[in-house]
């Protein structure tokens, strides 16, 4: 694929320079110098304005790979945080013949590279919904993508990336959640992410990476992920369970997931996914708003924070 880059200033996503790169340099449109870098104020994560955002990504609509309400949402995505002073990046790509996509990396920070991302597409077809009759409509994706997109977009704005020692890397996968749809498969986004990681910008080797999906449920249940790395999984739960929330942060081993988490594992990079899913309104019509809690944001948005904030520290003994 021929490269791109793309540039515009921290205040608009307006493309005032395209520039034809070869070799593996493009593979990442640029969309943001961010030369002002997020200042270490004294906040903390806020489930109020993650569960904001999740309202905000419903509002767009549902957010399937290609359509207009998908672009609109990214394009939110890209101006919140390039004019936060996030260094922004677009990786376009085409999961199908006729279908343009885009992976979103935003990057702050400096030393060793980490990742922590969230799809933010939503699923074609309700196939999972009770009532039959509902089964061709498309998911809202409150929790299955808005949930873990809020909790980045929070991050972005809470995170204390100097006191982490990291550069951090949001990463916004999409074509995440069309499995078992003719012609489509999991987690496209995230696959073709990892495939082009030397092309990064700044984020080609990263120490290891964070997936969160499907974590505002407000009957939260978030149990160790058994195809998870399993020393930064005793880090990440035992941050959460200093920090009071082992209740819905379970220290035990549940669901053997295929998530954005394994195309890392794959290429040998640590990985680790967040998810609860012990969800019953997975992949149905009621998957919406009403169904996320503040609450369950600020647990995981939390724990990442403060853990982050120490310096992500974890041992392999």
């Amino acid at each position: 694929m021929e490269s791109l880059f793309r540039s515009i200033r921290a205040y608009t996503i307006e493309i005032s320079l395209l520039l034809a790169l070869a070799g593996a340099i493009g593979f990442f449109g640029f969309l943001g110098y961010g030369l002002v870098q997020p200042t270490p104020d004294v906040v903390t994560f806020s489930g109020e304005e993650a569960l904001a955002h999740v309202e905000t990504q419903l509002a767009f609509g549902t957010r399937i790979t290609g359509s207009a309400e998908h672009k609109a949402m990214g394009d939110w995505v890209i101006r919140e945080l390039s004019e936060a002073g996030w260094e922004v990046f677009i990786q376009p790509f085409e999961p199908l013949e006729t279908v343009d996509a885009r992976n979103i990396l935003a990057v702050s920070g400096s030393g060793p590279a980490v990742i922590i991302g969230a799809h933010y597409d939503s699923r074609i077809f309700a196939d999972a919904d009770p009532n039959p009759a509902q089964r061709d409509q498309p998911v809202p994706g409150a929790n299955d993508g808005a949930s873990g997109v809020a909790v980045l977009m929070e991050l972005a704005r809470s995170l204390d990336v100097l006191a982490s020692g990291k550069t951090i890397c949001l990463v916004f996968f999409d074509a995440e959640d069309n499995g078992r749809i003719p012609g489509w498969d999991w987690i496209l986004g995230s696959r073709f992410f990892v495939s082009r990681l030397s092309a990064l910008p700044k984020c080609s080797e990263p120490e290891f990476a964070v997936i969160v999906d499907m974590i505002g449920d407000a009957d939260q249940q978030v149990y160790r992920e058994r195809n998870s790395t399993g020393y930064l999984v005793d880090a990440i739960w035992a941050t959460a369970a200093e920090l009071g929330y082992g209740e819905w942060i379970v220290n035990e081993p549940r669901h053997s997931m295929l998530d954005d988490h394994t195309p890392f594992l794959e290429a040998g990079i640590p990985a680790v996914d967040l998810i609860d899913f012990d969800y019953p309104y997975w992949h149905t019509v009621d998957d919406t708003l009403d169904k996320v809690s503040a609450e369950s944001l600020a647990r995981i948005g939390r724990t990442l924070e403060v853990w982050l904030e120490k310096g992500a520290p974890y041992s392999r003994e």
